[in-house]
């Protein structure tokens, strides 16, 4: 079973146990929020369809942490002109977790044995994690990369100058050895 809801202007798609992050809201982790804004139910293979949204049908979810997604820095400039400036910004968001839904009276309940799941499906979103270790060790497998290429190529050059100043020499072409 899953519903599709509408919070902070966006939609999502979820089920219960599903954890994400949605624009911040004013609640302390540990709260109960109630998403009454579902525009769609798949319950087992019948659907329902609200107009726009469905009346019969409430998510309810528990808040878990609220914080700021990584930086992100704008710059702007104008060549010739002395202008610049560099300006960054962090999105704040609420993680949150589905704990259960409620579809024409019948509740379907979010299994309290899967919070090893929840939290490893939450690992995906650790929006605060530093990614510049990651990017650095992409430059340097990339740096890696490019000083082995640039070994081999030198050495090809090598090669192929020797031949060339072999049939400089002799006054033949590599066509020519190959008709003898």
């Amino acid at each position: 079973m899953y519903a599709i809801i509408e919070t902070g202007g966006k939609q999502y798609q979820v089920e219960p146990g599903t954890v994400f992050p949605i624009e911040r809201l004013k609640v302390e982790p540990g709260e109960t929020i109630e998403f009454d804004k579902v525009l769609f139910v798949n319950d087992e293979g019948s659907f329902k369809i609200g107009t726009p949204y469905l009346e019969t049908a409430k998510v309810f979810g528990t808040v878990i942490e609220n914080g700021k997604h990584p930086k992100v820095i704008t710059f702007k400039f104008k060549s010739k002109k002395d202008y610049r400036k560099k300006q960054g910004h962090r999105q704040p968001y609420t993680l949150v977790e589905i704990g259960s839904m409620i579809v024409d009276g019948k509740e379907t309940v979010f299994k309290k044995d899967d919070k090893a799941a929840v939290k490893e499906a939450s690992k995906d979103f650790d929006l605060n994690e530093d990614k510049t270790e990651k990017a650095g060790d992409i430059e340097s497998k990339s740096a890696e990369i490019s000083v082995k290429d640039s070994k081999s190529a030198s050495s090809e050059d090598k090669a192929g100058k020797k031949s060339a100043a072999k049939s400089a020499k002799t006054g033949k072409t590599a066509g020519a050895k190959e008709e003898e």
